[in-house]
């Protein structure tokens, strides 16, 4: 039995080991719906929205017939690029153009628009990679067009060709014949070799504004005869995230759910599982409260409506971008795409917040995006994140400390701004004697060094030989904020920190190489936390220990000699027989 392919589609049954037409259904009115995003290609120009320093300039190269003949055009997924990509293909070839912009009324745009002329060739490099595939365009491109002045060939996803097939199209794409055009499309620029890059003319396609996309729904929203909130529209708009064809796939998604109603933005939030920002607002509260059960129960909200944790985790964290962009810029609406409500929302709520407090809530948060995104326990992530927002101190790190030192200093401020004033301090009668709290006389100190130095016996160089080889069980005693500046990458045993002999054998120098920031040097130049070190090294061996850290920007190699030209501020701090640390520079 034939069918007319035109007029029926076929229906597959496809399992493990099977492969079977069902059946054949003709094609009729309650087949015939088409996606949003296909319904409402642009078919001009002028229906392009977002890419207008490209459009301009295609126009201008087809009124001035000044055509390239290899374009390469760059971007995000659902920018305009295939669309953009075709319309420029109908304008090539079409026999009335309206400024730069196809008729599609001439037999050769009609032709294009439904897929049937022979002049325009479109190949998905996904699929068609290999060699043998660029081997048939470059035998296809040897004959002209049997109509129309240009043969179009619009290879999408381009970064997809391997190696061979690159190498196969350079010739052909950097001499085609006069009538060809090869269009690239790929999504990640990056991958595609320089000499393919630097024979085509290089287009970026930018990501759409929030603002136009949500007016380009509302356009389409009228012509489908559909009611819609301007805050659905702009919710879904941005949920889009700078992609027109995504937003108008989310937006076909919240219409069929919401068939025959008129779309709402409690709708929107309902069908797509998001979060609207009176939740965030809500949980940023019970945060800044610290009121751990109020953000558990707001958890418990999310969970029990549906919602999906790993997007709200990433948008609270966008929320909170938000609140930082509002706190640190004084031009914040060129940087948010979001409504003029929900910006004085955000600014309300910048202003009672410490640019280091928004900072220390985007780390945690974003520790949990990634945490999340493989965990079996969603919840508990989430829930865990709230409770560290909560609680500062439960953490060690140094944001988390100077949040608790900030709101120490604010409770002390609020105690004074009561009246309560703190004890005087009790002054000594006794002559030469100093009131207590105040400086320890340096002489003291130096005094209490020389004892406890006395208490410990001097290593020897088998001792320090015995702290070099053993430096990983010595690491794992130290405490988490010097580990982390010491182990730094696992992955990359030169950026981990050595415990070495010095060329006198009697002293040991940890070594610790620079990578890509100076954050270990910073957190070393405290004399305390190089003290740190010592003692646990001491502590280790149960003697005494010359000890010294030195920063270098390259690893060394050689654990025996210390290369002078490859340090790079040097940090020493000395502890010979227990006395004040000194810093010294090299």
């Amino acid at each position: 039995m034939s069918f007319p392919k035109s007029r029926y589609i076929r229906i597959y049954v496809m399992g493990y080991g099977c492969n079977h037409i069902l059946s054949y259904k003709k094609v009729g009115s309650d087949m015939s719906y088409v996606a949003l995003y296909r319904k409402w290609r642009p078919d001009t120009f002028d229906e392009v929205k977002g890419q207008d320093h490209i459009v301009t300039t295609l126009r201008n190269q087809i009124k001035n017939d000044r055509l390239g003949h290899a374009f390469l055009f760059c971007g995000t997924r659902g920018t305009g690029k295939t669309s953009i990509a075709k319309i420029f293909a109908k304008a090539c070839n079409c026999e009335h153009p309206v400024d730069g912009s196809p008729c599609n009324e001439c037999a050769s745009c009609r032709a294009i628009a439904d897929g049937s002329s022979l002049n325009v060739i479109e190949i998905d490099a996904a699929s068609n990679n290999g060699v043998d595939n660029i081997r048939q365009i470059r035998e296809e491109v040897a004959y002209p067009p049997t109509e129309g002045k240009y043969k179009v060939y619009i290879i999408d996803e381009v970064h997809m060709l391997s190696p061979g097939a690159f190498n196969a199209l350079l010739k052909t794409l950097e001499e085609p014949p006069s009538y060809v055009i090869f269009i690239l499309a790929t999504t990640e620029s990056h991958k595609i070799p320089i000499t393919i890059s630097s024979r085509c003319q290089k287009y970026d396609f930018r990501r759409i504004p929030v603002d136009v996309i949500a007016d380009r729904l509302a356009d389409l929203m009228d012509r489908e005869g559909l009611e819609a909130d301007r805050k659905a529209i702009d919710y879904v708009a941005k949920s889009g995230d700078g992609s027109m064809r995504d937003a108008l796939s989310i937006l076909d998604q919240c219409v069929a759910f919401n068939l025959g109603q008129k779309l709402t933005y409690d709708n929107v939030l309902e069908t797509i599982g998001a979060v609207d920002i009176d939740t965030f607002a809500r949980l940023l509260e019970c945060v800044l409260r610290e009121d751990v059960e109020g953000a558990i129960d707001v958890v418990d909200e999310i969970v029990w409506q549906g919602r999906e944790l790993g997007r709200f985790v990433s948008e609270f964290t966008w929320f909170l971008r938000n609140i930082l962009v509002v706190k640190l810029s004084q031009t914040e609406g060129d940087r948010l795409d979001m409504t003029k409500e929900n910006l004085e929302r955000i600014r309300g709520i910048a202003v009672g917040m410490d640019e280091s407090t928004v900072i220390r809530y985007i780390n945690v948060f974003s520790d949990a995006s990634a945490s999340i995104k493989y965990s079996t326990q969603k919840r508990i992530v989430l829930e865990m994140a709230v409770i560290k927002l909560c609680r500062p101190q439960m953490e060690t790190d140094v944001t988390s400390i100077v949040e608790r030192v900030r709101f120490l200093e604010e409770k002390l401020d609020a105690l004074q701004a009561n009246g309560i004033q703190m004890q005087p301090v009790k002054q000594s009668s006794s002559a030469g004697e100093k009131p207590a709290g105040t400086d320890v006389d340096p002489d003291a100190i130096r005094a209490f060094q020389e004892r406890l130095s006395k208490e410990l016996p001097q290593a020897e160089y088998e001792d320090l030989q015995r702290a070099a080889d053993n430096w990983n069980e010595i690491l794992g005693k130290l405490s988490s904020p010097a580990r982390r500046y010491l182990e730094r990458n696992d992955d990359d045993p030169g950026s981990r920190a050595k415990l070495i002999l010095a060329d006198d054998r009697k002293k040991l120098v940890l070594m610790i190489p620079l990578t890509d920031d100076e954050l270990p040097k910073l957190y070393f130049e405290k004399a305390e936390n190089v003290a740190h070190v010592k003692s646990v090294i001491e502590e280790y061996l149960g003697k005494s220990v010359e000890f010294e850290i030195v920063c270098t920007r390259n690893s060394h190699k050689d654990n025996t000699k210390l290369e002078q030209e490859n340090i790079l501020n040097i940090i020493t701090v000395s502890y010979t027989h227990l006395t004040l640390p000194t810093n010294r520079e090299v």
